[in-house]
């Protein structure tokens, strides 16, 4: 459940560890500051006092590998692990570092690494300590770009449908966490970074601490977009067809319920139809419910997708521009145009481009089997020629969610896992913590 105030972190700890279903090995990701050296440091306390507790600690540092320091701090980490008898590995960010959107590539190869690490050591969780300060600079941020409410940072994010990441600490105050960790007398390291006002972060960081501004709370917003997910996957069920892979159907039916429901599902399949990682934005969506709205058959075009209104329902399909194409090494995996993963088993190279389905179907109209075709994924080798049966035969294609399958808060937990069943994939793994109504515990 949702605390009413913050927590002290020992606090937040035993609740985290109480709500974990079974036995656990949890992968802690410490850098070293002191939000995350409290983390550690509060479950490693806590399991400790659980009568016969058949949890389990370990430990990561992912180092960036973008100031000369972070090596030596890596190491600081992995002695203070070893104090506390706590496997610990390090993981690198190699290679070259973009020189845009450098923090958002951080951030995706720091969740790739974690994920990485808690393979190796077999954890059934990973924990980062984001806290309740993060939270009020995230919502203060995106309350400046828009007005509509914000879920702001979510305590439970599937990763790559992969792993589970939990924030215990989110419900606390940094301040809480550096008095519990100098009460212990362990000290911890500055980033420096944490300081550049170049970030965003930064700055609203420093705004914060001389503005005494009401900033949005997260916890309603939440509870809300929560609720509506729900109640969007049961209209799935009811009015949702899938055709294949790349055609779906909007039942008449369904386009006159209500107005939450039917904005929230219609933004997330146009994402999961266009290969886009967020939601249709807010004026696109409006133009879309507009249409719906008109009751005349008519089509639009938004995110990438065809949205074709007819008597027996609205329509969805990829639009065929802007369709890039892949090419895979043996052995290799990757996602085509944001809508299909593609494993290649074949003994050679193969390319994944527009145009090559064969698809026959009574029930559809000339015009979305048309568009349908022009945008599916067909095999190809070196020359561009489409590939024999059995060279494809070895090539996996399978529907991949770009809004979901990367990173799946809990909010839309329910609405995903649905939309996999309609889809024919396989379900999305579950949490390793308990929930009532849908809450984290």
């Amino acid at each position: 459940m949702r605390p009413d105030s913050p927590l002290l972190p020992e606090t937040a700890a035993r609740r985290f560890l109480d709500s974990l279903i079974g036995p656990s090995r949890i992968l802690v990701a410490i850098s070293g500051g002191s939000d995350s050296t409290g983390l550690l440091l509060a479950l490693a306390e806590a399991s400790k006092a659980l009568p016969s507790s058949k949890i389990s600690l370990c430990a990561v540092t992912v180092d960036h590998a973008l100031r000369t320091e972070s090596a030596e701090e890596a190491r600081q980490v992995a002695a203070l692990c070893g104090s506390l008898d706590i496997p610990h590995v390090v993981k690198v960010w190699q290679g070259e570092k973009p020189k845009a959107g450098l923090m958002a590539a951080a951030r995706d190869a720091r969740y790739a690494l974690l994920a990485e690490a808690a393979e190796n050591f077999n954890a059934d969780i990973v924990v980062t300590a984001h806290t309740a300060d993060d939270q009020r600079e995230t919502l203060a941020m995106r309350w400046e770009r828009s007005e509509q409410p914000s879920t702001g940072i979510a305590d439970l994010v599937l990763f790559d449908r992969r792993i589970w990441v939990a924030r215990p600490l989110l419900s606390c105050r940094r301040e809480a966490i550096r008095e519990y960790l100098r009460t212990r007398h362990v000290g911890w390291i500055d980033d420096p970074s944490n300081d550049d006002p170049t970030y965003e972060r930064v700055r609203m960081r420093s705004r914060l601490a001389e503005e005494a501004d009401a900033v949005p709370d997260a916890g309603e917003a939440g509870d809300l977009r929560t609720s509506v997910a729900a109640s969007a996957a049961r209209w799935l069920d009811q009015h949702f067809v899938m055709h294949s892979p790349l055609v779906g159907q909007v039942l008449p039916a369904g386009l006159t319920t209500e107005r939450g429901i039917l904005d929230y599902a219609i933004a997330r399949l146009a994402a999961v139809f266009g290969g886009q990682a967020f939601p249709l934005g807010r004026k696109q969506t409006d133009d879309v419910l507009a249409l719906i709205k008109s009751d005349q058959p008519d089509r639009m075009t938004a995110g990438r997708v065809v949205f074709d209104l007819r008597r027996d329902g609205l329509f969805l399909v990829r639009e065929n521009r802007g369709i890039l194409p892949l090419t895979l090494a043996p052995g290799a995996r990757g996602v085509w145009d944001r809508r299909f993963l593609v494993e290649n088993a074949a003994p050679m190279d193969i390319g994944v481009v527009a145009g090559g389905a064969e698809m026959q179907s009574d029930r559809l109209p000339r015009g979305v089997l048309r568009r349908a075709r022009s945008a599916a994924p067909c095999v190809v080798d070196a020359a561009g020629s489409e590939v024999p049966d059995r060279v494809a035969e070895k090539v996996r294609i399978s529907p991949y969610f770009s809004p979901f399958d990367r990173f799946l808060t809990r909010f839309d937990f329910i609405f995903a896992d649905r939309l996999a069943a309609a889809f024919g994939t396989r379900p999305y793994p579950k949490p390793p913590l308990g929930l009532i109504d849908g809450k984290s515990i």
